[in-house]
């Protein structure tokens, strides 16, 4: 008869072991980003670009939305977001029944920029996926989408498709 630590113990073993498989492929992932990001990384940082990736997912955001995405304080998502509009990558609408209240959206020039550094990134996830066998990329992406769903990741919708196609070299 198991008891029932021990149950809970085996219980765990499995979902810890699943957490280092993610860790490992999360660090596979973040030097992935962190090489595209280096080609800009003159122009923004690194949270400047997920607040791009943000507006360009899920369209055009209040501050206080923006932050919640973040999982900042507002005060926080101001200034990463007043960089933005300074570099002329956001840009910031105030509503006209309460100035308080600004709508922010992606620049033509930001969305270069998100392109740019998705583009880069997919080639380089395509390099590491081509080296899997067929079935494992299948297993690989349908995973990672779970994953990416249960993390409340917006899902690639025409929104995303829009931004990204035809690519900017063409």
């Amino acid at each position: 008869m198991t008891s029932p630590r021990r149950a809970r113990t085996a219980g765990r073993a499995p979902l810890a072991m699943q957490v280092d498989a993610v860790l490992r492929a999360s660090r596979a992932l973040v030097g992935v980003a962190a090489e595209s990001i280096a080609e800009v990384d003159d122009v923004v940082t690194v949270p400047q670009f997920r607040v791009l990736v943000i507006l360009s997912t899920r369209g055009p955001l209040n501050l206080a939305s923006v932050a919640a995405a973040l999982g900042v304080n507002p005060s926080s998502a101001s200034r990463t977001c007043d960089r933005l509009i300074t570099a002329r990558l956001l840009n910031r609408r105030e509503a006209e029944d309460d100035r308080r209240n600004i709508t922010l959206t992606v620049t033509a020039a930001g969305r270069r920029l998100v392109e740019k550094v998705t583009a880069h990134r997919r080639a380089a996830i395509e390099r590491v996926l081509r080296s899997m066998a067929a079935d494992q990329r299948d297993v690989v992406a349908t995973a990672l989408e779970a994953f990416a769903d249960a993390a409340g990741e917006p899902s690639n919708d025409a929104r995303m498709i829009t931004l990204l196609w035809p690519p900017a070299s063409a």
